[in-house]
């Protein structure tokens, strides 16, 4: 599409003079009259969008780390008493609600030619599903809460997985090629700095593994963003966008699916994604191996800073290294989370008290920023593997194959309750050994 200036669409309500000035603050005063890659229809709204959508995607990022099915989730879940067998599915069915349907929501998705009201539709659905869980923290616990805490998951997954499917499809046709970077960047540095906030608040919290009440509270405050964020998404002027590749979404399902049978290279990365899913699923068991070894406020908070720490200093880091090699950034942190597992074996044979505390938040940290190199370096290796006329496909049925089996490894949950949280981390640590094996014999794709 020919570049074109705000200045030069005559249509529509005139852009507002003080957005117009602060939009050109943040992008530069000459990048700020250039639309690129978007409807002409669009160019006039550029300010206008570029903040509601950074406002909308910084508020929804809040939101899910206050209900982090990592982090949060398990902390409430243990307070409540709730069986690690449920607490062990937090994440498989966080991760398998976003990504088993995407073949199916993204064909429907495809067919529309506004996608705004679908990720509205999201966010409504979330707010609610956030609801519920607090209600079930309320008025509940042990069994009887975990069932309805994860029941309220499965809607919040299938929710944000409306979200995931249409924000990209909105971002593409709101905000210019050459600002979308910068809209996810400054999201992730505002959200990063709130959830730090709320850290460091409950860092001051004595004795909150007693307190349920007040980590319910995370959870509606969470549903507040939400609805901030919803707000904030319906002051986006949306144009009607290209319905090609609509159509029965059991159809095309079944067409990509074959792409595991014809396409050995891609259905080796798919196996070996599948064996990394290990890395994803320790971090709640770090969760509850440290409210049980503190049992106080401390714990909770500092975890949630660690976390963000973790992800803010090593992105960068993975960048780099996924440019050169992204098959190597996945061998290296499946490695890295098996030190971890034996970093946390180590503190709890060793150590006691504040030091092993010391010893499991190390550990914990460097299991999250291990996380986010798995997930960096199979998305650089995906994209650089994949050609413009596969890549949607290969993305589709990766994710949900692997959605499939995240559900299935909700069951080393259960080995938490026959064993301990040590043991699974110790078993998951170990499929992380086997994990970097397969990925070192990808072939480069660099």
């Amino acid at each position: 599409m020919a570049q074109s200036t705000p200045s030069e669409q005559a249509e529509g309500r005139p852009v507002n003079r003080a957005l117009g000035w602060a939009y050109e603050q943040v992008v530069g005063e000459e990048d700020a009259r250039v639309c690129k890659d978007i409807p002409e229809a669009a160019c006039r709204h550029q300010p206008r969008n570029f903040f509601a959508y950074l406002v909308a995607n910084t508020f929804s990022k809040i939101a899910d780390e206050l209900n982090s099915a990592r982090l949060i989730l398990p902390w409430l879940m243990s307070a409540l008493g709730v069986p690690l067998v449920l607490v062990g599915f937090l994440v498989p069915i966080r991760e398998a609600g976003v990504l088993i349907p995407q073949l199916l929501v993204a064909a429907y998705v495809r067919g529309r030619a506004y996608r705004k009201p679908v990720w509205l539709v999201g966010a409504a659905v979330s707010s609610l599903a956030l609801l519920t869980m607090a209600a079930a923290a309320l008025f509940s616990e042990g069994l009887v809460a975990g069932i309805w805490m994860l029941l309220g998951l499965v809607f919040y997954s299938l929710a944000r997985g409306l979200c995931s499917v249409s924000a990209k499809d909105v971002l593409g046709k709101a905000v210019s090629k050459s600002r979308r970077g910068t809209v996810m960047g400054y999201s992730a540095s505002v959200s990063g700095l709130a959830v730090l906030g709320f850290g460091l608040v409950l860092t001051g919290v004595p004795n909150l593994s007693e307190k349920p009440a007040l980590l319910l509270g995370l959870l509606l405050v969470a549903m507040l963003f939400w609805w901030l964020a919803m707000l904030a998404f319906t002051a986006i002027e949306e144009a009607p966008g290209a319905t090609e590749g609509g159509g029965n979404g059991w159809s095309v399902a079944w067409q990509q699916l074959g792409l595991l049978r014809s396409d050995s290279t891609f259905r080796f990365f798919v196996l070996s994604r599948s064996a990394l899913l290990s890395v994803a699923l320790m971090p709640p068991f770090y969760v509850v191996m440290v409210q049980q070894s503190e049992g106080g406020g401390l714990g909770l908070g500092a975890l949630i800073i660690i976390s963000g720490l973790a992800a803010s200093l090593s992105s960068g880091v993975w960048g780099r290294f996924s440019d050169r090699s992204s098959q190597s950034v996945m061998a290296v942190a499946a490695c890295g989370a098996a030190l971890a597992g034996i970093l946390a074996w180590a503190s709890a044979a060793w150590l006691s008290g504040v030091a092993h505390l010391v010893g499991l938040s190390l550990a914990y940290g460097i299991i999250m920023i291990c996380h986010g190199g798995v997930r960096l370096g199979r998305k650089a290796y995906l994209v650089d593997m994949a050609t413009e006329s596969n890549r949607a496909s290969y993305v589709a049925v990766s994710n949900t194959v692997v959605g499939v089996i995240m559900l299935i490894g909700g069951l080393f949950g259960l080995l938490g309750d026959l064993w301990s949280p040590l043991a699974v981390i110790l078993l998951l640590s170990g499929l992380s050994v086997m994990a970097a094996l397969m990925c070192a014999r990808l072939p480069a794709v660099q």
